[in-house]
């Protein structure tokens, strides 16, 4: 019989819900902003790589801060922090003062809540759902499914509809979703926190953390991909906006459709990861996502109109979301509760640390060369990342991690994680 999950987890997935729809209105609107300030693709860069420093300055020490706090305060607190804070920038822009050093310290700060929220958010789940691997699963194919479809699907064309209405409007529907979401986050249930080294030094505990990833092969590979991705994803992100008006020809309204199309496509993928885990084993089904997203952009970069440039942002989105139910859901079955809180923070940072990287190289290549440059180099890095990650996260490494998280027999979860090795 399939265990349900708790009803905690309905508060949380509608909180995340409603704070990724306002997110997807910001994704949508920031680089639209940013845009109208400017065509520079370097000024467009800062704003991007702003979004992503404080992963790169704080993410360990995040990590190691929220395994000592509440995990459920910081998450509401810090929601209802972002919504405050997006009142700046809203003022700007009905002010007409709007900048880009505001939009980029606007995104490092609202970055820097997001650190703490998806840390704390990473090590409360597996708490609420007991480590139970299946479950952790599914609770990640829905909370992947509905992030995809609130941040990417809905979100940009009202994101883009909003900005019509007013520069400040998209900011302000953000903050509305930053605070329902803390209020429903506050409700939520309470979970033991775990108490191991709570003596030890808050930069001593940082280490232990980063330490445990790149001890561990399957873990350093499941940090590795989205950390080169990011270098390939950044690239093109910093110039998409760009790339599609002036290569493509279309506006904003089809530029938050374009981001509709990824949306559409990670849907999809976080719908069948589940599926390809048990038909081709987790470890081959994260190989197999990882080629098909560097194919994608490889399309993108190519694509003579945006009917096929939407195409290939669909399967890169299709990739994306199967791995992203995947990988976490593979980590936090194995990692040990009192440390989950520092291994996210550091396989994130590990990931955003590239991403600032990969923001100025988009940049500098569509600058001194041409729009479609980024999209070939972005390609070509997530092909060599899979081909040298691949044996990092095989099936055998998978099944191997798994057996030894597994509680002693008469103690084990519910379930299995679907990592079974495809036959033959």
């Amino acid at each position: 019989m399939t265990t349900k999950l708790p009803a905690g987890f309905g508060r949380l997935w509608t909180a995340q819900t409603v704070s990724s729809l306002g997110d997807g209105v910001t994704h949508a609107a920031l680089p639209l902003l940013a845009v109208t300030l400017t065509r520079d693709p370097m000024a467009l860069a800062v704003v991007t790589a702003a979004g992503t420093l404080p992963w790169l300055l704080f993410g360990v020490l995040g990590g190691a801060l929220v395994d000592r706090w509440d995990r459920r305060r910081t998450m509401w607190v810090t929601d209802a922090a972002r919504a405050v804070l997006l009142a700046v920038p809203a003022a700007a822009a009905a002010l007409d003062v709007l900048s880009i050093p505001l939009l980029a310290a606007s995104a490092f700060l609202l970055a820097l809540g997001g650190l703490f929220f998806d840390t704390a958010a990473t090590a409360y789940l597996p708490d609420l759902l007991r480590r139970d691997p299946a479950l952790l699963q599914r609770a990640n194919a829905r909370l992947r499914g509905a992030q995809t479809a609130a941040s990417g699907f809905a979100g940009p064309p009202a994101g883009s509809a909003l900005l019509a209405l007013g520069r400040s409007v998209p900011l302000l529907a953000d903050a509305v979703s930053f605070a329902l979401s803390a209020l429903l986050v506050r409700s939520l249930p309470a979970v033991p926190r775990p108490a191991a080294g709570a003596r030890d030094s808050l930069l001593r505990q940082a280490r232990a953390g980063a330490a445990y990833v790149f001890k561990d092969r399957l873990l350093l590979g499941l940090a590795l991909r989205p950390a080169v991705g990011n270098v390939a994803f950044l690239a093109v992100e910093t110039i998409l906006a760009l790339f599609a008006h002036e290569r493509l020809g279309v506006g904003a309204l089809g530029f938050g459709l374009l981001l509709t199309a990824e949306a559409a496509g990670g849907l999809l993928g976080a719908g069948i990861a589940a599926f390809l885990g048990r038909r081709l084993g987790t470890g081959t089904a994260l190989t197999c996502t990882a080629t098909i997203e560097g194919l994608a952009i490889l399309g993108l970069a190519s694509a003579p109109d945006a009917y096929v440039a939407g195409l290939a942002l669909a399967v890169c989105g299709a990739g994306m979301g199967a791995t992203m139910v995947l990988g976490p859901s593979l980590r936090q079955a194995v990692v040990p509760a009192h440390l989950m809180g520092r291994v996210a923070s550091t396989s994130r940072m590990l990931a955003m640390c590239a991403a600032p990287f990969g923001a100025f190289l988009g940049g500098w290549l569509a600058t001194t060369y041409d729009l479609r440059t980024p999209l070939y180099a972005a390609a070509g890095l997530l092909l060599a990342m899979t081909a040298v990650t691949a044996t990092m996260t095989s099936n055998r490494r998978v099944e191997a991690a798994l057996r030894a998280a597994r509680p002693p027999a008469g103690q084990d979860p519910a379930g299995e994680l679907a990592v079974q090795t495809a036959s033959g």
